[in-house]
């Protein structure tokens, strides 16, 4: 019996055996051909991946769009009033980035003086 993934194929035919019970003791039996196959579909393979292992260059152009902003200067920054939810502040300095697509707002920083940093999607 051959196994991708989840699914159970039949080792005499290839047809696609019934869903697994879960149960190794188990048979599946070939709709097409009558053999018995032995239930191995509880053996699941579990992938971990990382943004990393898929190299994109648009998402190095949004780490570094992000890196950028975490760089800027506070002091060049337009002030709004937007209320600071730590300390209260009525007035605090913000800066704007396109990081979702096109078609969808913009990213809103907020930089309060007391070090406190949040944003919003417009």
């Amino acid at each position: 019996m051959t196994t991708i993934a989840s699914l159970v194929f039949c080792t005499a035919c290839g047809t696609l055996l019934p869903e697994s019970i879960g149960n190794t003791r188990n048979l599946l039996k070939c709709d097409c051909c009558t053999l018995e196959n032995r239930d191995v579909g509880i053996n699941k393979t579990t992938a971990v991946t990382k943004p990393t292992d898929f190299p994109s260059v648009l998402r190095q152009k949004l780490h570094s769009s992000v890196k950028a902003v975490e760089k800027h200067k506070i002091d060049t920054m337009a002030k709004t009033d937007e209320k600071c939810p730590k300390c209260g502040a009525e007035e605090v300095r913000f800066t704007t980035l396109q990081l979702r697509s096109a078609d969808e707002g913009t990213t809103v920083f907020f930089y309060c003086d007391c070090g406190y940093t949040w944003n919003a999607n417009n």
